[in-house]
């Protein structure tokens, strides 16, 4: 046996390894909830996640305000009177999830290719005037090839997806050019299941409606996660080992 399939056999036991004592730790705290249902996250400061990271856009060069003489108006206000929509860190604004999307691809490529290349000389160096023998030993055609390739594929795609709700975003940062970057994660425990949903990304003050709410068709680089965790969740899922057979088999 090569040193090269030793050591990819030592590399695939490790990693099987690996994975049998994560999933092994991950089964002993879903054995000690056995019966309980499962557990709300902990309220907690979405920038000292570990995950964090401030978001960085491309700005404009900054403009001081300026003030006119004599009069109540500032350049770059909106109103008269104070705003009541979300403009500082921590203020909360409602993101109406409007989310529909549906799409039919269908798509066919055919190919077909046949080649044939036949070379040589008949009368190899006067092969038909040495006899019987030297024809045997010199060769008639120096080259003959003949391939075929052929190919076939399809492709389809269709799929309809239809998300609706509301969720209460935090504001986490403010942009040098007054956009704000904000993030909201809401969970809905309904007897044995967690339903998660994350918003995250970047808006325009200008596009926060009145009422403090905005769509989330507005929101740049928008995040949008809806799932859950709980028992119809482990049962949608593979079990562990087939899913590090899956990674690590190449066939």
């Amino acid at each position: 046996m090569s040193v090269s399939r030793i050591n990819r056999l030592v590399l695939s036991s490790a990693l099987l390894a690996l994975g049998s004592l994560a999933s092994g730790c991950s089964a002993i705290d879903r054995l000690s909830q056995i019966g309980e249902t499962p557990k709300l996250s902990a309220i907690e400061n979405p920038t000292a996640q570990p995950g964090y990271k401030p978001v960085q856009m491309p700005m404009p060069k900054p403009e001081q305000a300026s003030y006119n003489a004599n009069s109540l108006w500032r350049n770059g206000s909106r109103a008269f009177f104070k705003d009541q929509r979300a403009a500082r860190i921590g203020d909360l604004l409602t993101v109406t999830v409007n989310f529909t999307d549906k799409a039919n691809i269908a798509n066919e490529s055919q190919r077909s290719r046949a080649s044939k290349e036949d070379s040589g000389i008949d009368d190899f160096i006067g092969a038909k005037t040495l006899g019987a023998q030297a024809q045997k030993v010199l060769p008639g055609r120096i080259l003959t090839t003949d391939s075929t390739s052929t190919y076939d594929g399809k492709g389809s795609v269709n799929r309809q997806e239809n998300l609706q709700t509301n969720v209460a975003a935090v504001v986490t940062q403010i942009l040098p050019n007054g956009n704000l970057v904000v993030e909201g994660k809401q969970e809905i425990r309904v007897n044995y299941e967690i339903r998660e949903l994350i918003v995250a990304g970047v808006v325009r003050p200008e596009d926060i409606q009145s009422d403090n709410t905005i769509d989330s068709s507005k929101i740049a680089q928008a995040r949008i996660a809806y799932g859950g965790r709980g028992q119809i969740s482990d049962f949608q899922q593979p079990r562990y080992g087939q899913q590090v057979t899956d990674i690590l088999l190449p066939f």
